[in-house]
């Protein structure tokens, strides 16, 4: 069954209550103190099905909003979620001051059917009630309730006239109301919160998107905080489900009565962010004063309010009619999302002078131009999903976005994501995705960087990947898969944890080859008995920091093997010497200093050093003063 949100705005006291009464026989005015006094001070509730034109049944859940303007805060926490809204117009009062401001705010919402209902009728006869309809016919043409296409319906909520026929509009306009999306991810903004006996915290809201169903996880926005739905109630009736469009009760498991309040959201959980920036079209009604750059206004978006600082791109204010691209900075933070419709108040006196459309809600936080941002802004208006994506992913540069991130960002499921990212032709560097022309950047940078290394450094076989991504700035997941492509184009050679360009390595000049022969050869001949490499390093015509780059070579390759800060070895007498221990196993087991000096010729000095690598390699054991020979 098609569910539809209706909501009535009008002016104090022109009958919003009673019609909804009349309609549904439910008294949406549920606190004592508006039975009191006679008038609206909160939001109510009621619902009501009708049979739908195609023959189908409609379920309408009414929103019932007060007209004073000192609970103008309060109207708009439930016109929000609102897809139908009944303007209502006494006839024997005609259109005041909270007609056109519930009706700006209507239109600031972007609300786009609605009927214009014309109350007490029995109060005036039909000369007035004609004249009353022509001025309001005139006051709403050109909007979406213009007469060519909204009905104007007069009625009485005392006598019943007009009321079918109002049923019949209603069933009418509803059924051309576009249904929410129930298959994206679920948000609930709360407006009522409260314990019932047996059942414990309960939550009331409208579901403006996705779906919920009984024992689902949820998330409490901006707190964070994880609830489990342990019930559902759809218009009064326990349900295993909700879909966008229904009013609905959830018992929560969680949280108590007291760490929930109205202008909270429940959401999917694991997704979303609150946020305290948002970036907007912001417009101002004719009405309204000049909104200059820094102003700080009172902003609304479904059922939260909080006061909002705006942030101007481009201009110092923006004039009455028009608007402008604008960063909201809230006092407090709060969930929500590109689409959503919200409204301004003036600071002071409070008095709605504008709205308009969150365009991003995770801005960049590294400062921009403006005419950067705008261009962005213009594309998260008017761009299609992939163009969307795009943008988001390309303003990431090469650090990437994150896949898990984008759902949260655009509002869409995973998988639609990954459809998105594939369409769009965007490179996955798994988690992350990068704009194509980042990533070719990337590596063209990536091998420019390498071949000044290898300019700057001929004696050095390749760059560290440590240091190479710090040079390049890249987020690492970006940096291993430009790495890994370029490795796959051939373009470079990844030897453990250095990075060549191919053919490039090691280049010496004939001096430095001269230079490595002689360290090589010096080493090899003075067997266990080296001579310093202070001493050897001197006697070479290349000068000190080439000689310890040749050393650097020489011991990466292996080809020395330094065993102290003092002593280095050539490999080959290293080699000799662990055969010859070994083979003194079979005669004798164990070996202390003293033969060891013996058996090699070297001083004390060499001994100790050259045994405590013996024990490193697992050649000996020292147990006492003697090594046992493994």
């Amino acid at each position: 069954m098609k569910s539809v949100i209706v909501g009535t705005a009008g002016h104090i006291d022109h009958g919003k209550t009673s019609l909804v009464k009349a309609l549904t026989g439910i008294d949406a005015d549920r606190l004592e103190e508006e039975k009191r006094r006679g008038i609206t001070i909160d939001i109510g509730f009621a619902h009501l099905e009708l049979p739908a034109p195609d023959g189908s049944r409609i379920r309408l859940g009414f929103v019932d909003v007060p007209g004073h303007e000192r609970f103008v805060r309060n109207m708009l926490a439930g016109v929000g979620g609102i897809d139908l809204v009944l303007l209502v117009i006494a006839a024997d009062e005609g259109i005041k001051p909270q007609t056109r401001e519930h009706f700006d705010i209507c239109r600031l919402l972007a609300i786009r059917r609605g009927i214009t209902v014309l109350t007490k009728s029995d109060a005036v006869d039909a000369e007035t009630l004609e004249v009353v309809r022509l001025e309001v016919e005139d006051y709403v043409r050109g909007s979406f309730l213009d007469p060519a296409q909204s009905p104007i319906v007069a009625v009485s909520s005392l006598t019943g006239a007009g009321l079918d026929e109002l049923k019949a509009a209603l069933a009418r306009v509803a059924s051309e109301v576009a249904a929410k999306n129930s298959a994206v991810l679920a948000r609930l903004p709360i407006d009522r919160v409260f314990t019932m006996k047996g059942f414990g915290t309960v939550v009331t809201g409208t579901l403006v998107a996705g779906t919920i169903h009984k024992e689902e996880e949820l998330e409490v926005f901006p707190v964070g905080r994880s609830v489990r739905v342990r019930g559902v109630q759809v218009h009064g009736s326990s349900a295993e489900v909700t879909v966008a469009g229904q009013r609905t009760a959830l018992n929560l498991a969680g949280l108590s009565t007291d760490e929930l309040a109205r202008g909270m959201t429940l959401a999917t959980a694991d997704t979303f962010r609150s946020t305290s920036r948002v970036d907007t079209l912001l417009s101002l009604l004719p009405s309204a004063k000049p909104l200059k750059h820094g102003a700080r206004v009172h902003f609304h978006a479904y059922t939260s309010e909080t006061i909002a600082e705006a942030r101007l791109y481009s201009v110092k204010q923006i004039r009455p009619g028009d608007e402008a691209y604008a960063q909201l900075r809230f006092a407090e933070p709060m969930l929500l999302l590109p689409g959503d419709r919200f409204i301004v108040r003036q600071f002071s006196p409070v008095v709605t002078i504008g709205g308009g459309v969150v365009l991003d809600a995770s801005p960049a936080t590294r400062r921009q131009r403006s005419d950067d941002t705008i261009a962005f802004l213009k594309i998260m208006r008017d761009g299609s999903p992939e163009q969307v994506l795009t943008a988001r992913v390309a303003r990431r540069g090469a650090m990437g976005l994150r896949l898990d991130n984008v759902p949260g960002e655009m509002n869409i499921r995973r998988e639609e994501a990954a459809k998105l990212s594939a369409n769009a032709g965007l490179v996955w560097c798994d988690p992350v995705l990068v704009a194509p022309a980042t990533f070719t950047t990337a590596k063209t940078d990536v091998l420019q960087a390498l071949k000044k290394f290898h300019d700057a450094n001929p004696l050095v076989a390749g760059m560290s990947k440590e240091e190479l991504r710090d040079r390049m700035n890249l987020g690492p997941e970006v940096f291993y898969s430009v790495l890994g492509k370029l490795a796959e184009e051939k373009k470079l050679e990844v030897a453990g944890e250095l990075v060549r360009l191919p053919g490039r390595g090691v280049v010496m000049k004939d001096e430095e080859a001269e230079s490595k022969k002689i360290i090589e050869q010096a080493f090899a001949s003075a067997g266990l008995k080296v001579p310093s490499l202070k001493e050897v390093l001197a006697g070479l015509k290349v000068d000190k920091i080439r000689a310890q780059k040749i050393v650097t070579l020489l011991l990466r390759d292996k080809v020395l093997i330094k065993i102290s800060e003092e002593l280095v070895f050539h490999q080959s007498a290293l080699l000799d010497l662990r055969r010859r221990v070994a083979a003194l196993k079979s005669t004798a087991p164990k070996i202390d200093v003293a033969r060891f000096k013996d058996m090699t010729g070297v001083s004390r000095k060499y001994a100790i050093p050259l045994l405590e690598y013996l024990d490193r390699e697992r050649v000996t054991r020292r147990v006492g003063d003697e090594r046992v020979i493994l």
